[in-house]
């Protein structure tokens, strides 16, 4: 009987308010997170597989893994398509408001 051969997407500087949604849709689409960790932003040997006391100046890592890399890309997909949303979305706030009070 053949090994099943696992396939890996590895997403990097996670935003920390979308860690759980990209969790949640690794479970959806038969996918496992292998690795969860945080690292330092300003010191390449601190890395913890737990969240740290203080967060603040640590980027969070995900290594998924899967059988299929279609499910790998459905995520990869996913994530970017939400990256895209919240970056539109922000740039929609930061319009500045011209008023007119002249009636």
């Amino acid at each position: 009987m053949g090994k099943i051969q696992k396939k890996y997407l590895e997403i990097k500087n996670i935003n920390r308010e979308i860690v759980n949604w990209i969790e949640d849709i690794a479970e959806e689409n038969n996918c496992r997170i292998e690795r969860k960790e945080w690292k330092s932003k300003y010191n390449s040997y601190v890395v913890y597989d737990y969240e740290p006391f203080c967060s603040e100046g640590f980027e969070i890592n995900l290594l998924i893994s899967s059988p299929d890399i279609s499910y790998l890309n459905f995520i990869k997909y996913l994530y970017k398509q939400k990256i895209t949303t919240i970056d539109y979305l922000n740039s929609c706030i930061k319009i500045p408001v011209i008023k007119n009070y002249s009636l």
